[in-house]
């Protein structure tokens, strides 16, 4: 995972983006305030990560992931 300050961030967003998309790593723009620091990934990623939460979430899908894994 890269980090980059803001002011870096913004002159090269575009770059940045791309970054982002075609390494599918997340990036940690900085900011002054730690408060303000966030965190950028892509959108393909990001989907990916909210359907495994999603599924990881769910007990009836737990309890499914848990039986398979018995079974080998």
């Amino acid at each position: 995972m890269d980090a980059v300050v803001y002011s870096n961030f913004r002159r090269n967003l575009r770059d940045y983006m791309k970054q982002v998309n075609t390494d599918s790593n997340t990036l940690i723009v900085t900011a002054k305030q730690p408060e303000d620091t966030i965190v950028v990934m892509g959108k393909y990623d990001y989907d990916a990560l909210q359907e495994t939460m999603h599924l990881l979430s769910s007990p009836k899908t737990m309890n499914e992931i848990h039986r398979g894994i018995k079974q080998d």
